[in-house]
Protein backbone atom coordinates (compact mmCIF):
# COMPACT_ATOMS: atom_id res chain seq x y z
CA UNK A 1 0.00 0.00 0.00
CA UNK A 2 1.44 2.99 -0.93
CA UNK A 3 1.25 6.03 1.27
CA UNK A 4 0.18 9.70 -0.03
CA UNK A 5 2.40 12.35 -0.19
CA UNK A 6 2.52 14.44 3.06
CA UNK A 7 1.67 18.28 2.86
CA UNK A 8 4.15 20.02 3.76
CA UNK A 9 4.10 23.97 5.04
CA UNK A 10 4.75 25.55 1.52
CA UNK A 11 1.90 23.77 0.07
CA UNK A 12 -0.80 25.38 3.04
CA UNK A 13 0.58 28.42 1.87
CA UNK A 14 0.39 28.08 -1.74
CA UNK A 15 -3.29 26.46 -1.19
CA UNK A 16 -3.83 29.40 1.35
CA UNK A 17 -3.06 32.19 -0.97
CA UNK A 18 -5.87 30.59 -3.42
CA UNK A 19 -8.34 31.25 -1.03
CA UNK A 20 -9.92 29.43 2.13
CA UNK A 21 -12.01 27.11 0.06
CA UNK A 22 -9.55 25.53 -1.66
CA UNK A 23 -7.75 25.25 2.30
CA UNK A 24 -10.88 23.48 3.47
CA UNK A 25 -11.42 20.83 0.78
CA UNK A 26 -8.20 19.58 0.87
CA UNK A 27 -8.69 19.03 4.99
CA UNK A 28 -11.90 17.12 4.31
CA UNK A 29 -9.60 15.38 1.77
CA UNK A 30 -7.08 14.63 4.26
CA UNK A 31 -9.99 13.79 6.92
CA UNK A 32 -11.75 11.65 4.22
CA UNK A 33 -8.39 9.97 3.42
CA UNK A 34 -7.52 9.08 7.84
CA UNK A 35 -11.06 7.33 8.09
CA UNK A 36 -10.59 5.26 5.26
CA UNK A 37 -7.53 3.81 6.71
CA UNK A 38 -9.62 3.54 10.37
CA UNK A 39 -12.23 1.79 9.25
CA UNK A 40 -12.79 -1.86 7.54
CA UNK A 41 -14.64 -2.17 4.10
CA UNK A 42 -18.40 -3.50 4.82
CA UNK A 43 -18.34 -7.29 4.36
CA UNK A 44 -21.13 -8.11 1.82
CA UNK A 45 -24.20 -9.36 2.93
CA UNK A 46 -24.29 -13.44 2.12
CA UNK A 47 -27.30 -13.56 -0.67
CA UNK A 48 -30.33 -16.18 1.32
CA UNK A 49 -30.97 -19.49 0.43
CA UNK A 50 -33.01 -20.34 -2.89
CA UNK A 51 -36.17 -20.94 -2.08
CA UNK A 52 -36.39 -18.24 1.31
CA UNK A 53 -39.28 -16.68 2.31
CA UNK A 54 -38.64 -13.87 4.74
CA UNK A 55 -40.01 -14.16 8.18
CA UNK A 56 -41.40 -17.87 7.68
CA UNK A 57 -40.11 -21.04 8.64
CA UNK A 58 -37.84 -22.99 5.44
CA UNK A 59 -39.92 -25.78 3.53
CA UNK A 60 -40.64 -28.82 5.02
CA UNK A 61 -40.71 -27.87 8.52
CA UNK A 62 -42.52 -26.45 11.11
CA UNK A 63 -42.88 -24.43 14.17
CA UNK A 64 -42.02 -26.40 17.47
CA UNK A 65 -45.44 -25.93 18.91
CA UNK A 66 -46.09 -25.71 22.74
CA UNK A 67 -44.00 -26.16 25.44
CA UNK A 68 -44.88 -29.13 26.95
CA UNK A 69 -45.65 -28.43 30.48
CA UNK A 70 -48.89 -26.96 28.56
CA UNK A 71 -50.59 -30.19 28.45
CA UNK A 72 -50.54 -30.58 31.99
CA UNK A 73 -54.30 -29.97 33.49
CA UNK A 74 -54.90 -27.39 35.65
CA UNK A 75 -55.67 -29.40 38.87
CA UNK A 76 -52.38 -31.35 39.22
CA UNK A 77 -50.76 -27.41 38.68
CA UNK A 78 -53.01 -26.35 41.30
CA UNK A 79 -52.07 -29.10 43.62
CA UNK A 80 -48.06 -28.76 42.81
CA UNK A 81 -48.60 -25.00 43.57
CA UNK A 82 -50.63 -25.32 47.21
CA UNK A 83 -48.41 -28.51 48.08
CA UNK A 84 -44.77 -26.05 47.32
CA UNK A 85 -46.28 -23.38 49.01
CA UNK A 86 -47.21 -25.32 51.84
CA UNK A 87 -43.45 -26.38 52.24
CA UNK A 88 -42.21 -22.67 52.04
CA UNK A 89 -44.84 -21.32 54.52
CA UNK A 90 -46.31 -23.63 56.55
CA UNK A 91 -43.15 -26.52 56.78
CA UNK A 92 -44.23 -27.36 60.61
CA UNK A 93 -47.80 -28.05 59.51
CA UNK A 94 -49.50 -31.44 57.21
CA UNK A 95 -49.73 -30.64 53.96
CA UNK A 96 -53.11 -30.10 52.65
CA UNK A 97 -52.65 -30.45 49.02
CA UNK A 98 -54.20 -33.86 48.02
CA UNK A 99 -51.28 -34.99 46.57
CA UNK A 100 -49.29 -36.08 50.08
CA UNK A 101 -49.89 -39.55 52.09
CA UNK A 102 -50.85 -38.97 55.67
CA UNK A 103 -47.58 -39.04 58.09
CA UNK A 104 -47.74 -41.49 60.95
CA UNK A 105 -48.08 -40.62 64.46
CA UNK A 106 -46.88 -42.75 66.98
Amino acid sequence: MTEPEEIGIDDIKAIRAEGREELRALMRAQIDIGKARRQPAAKPKPPPPPGHRPGAWPTGTQSPGPPPEWNIPADVWRRATRHHSNEINRPDQPCDCGDCPPKESR
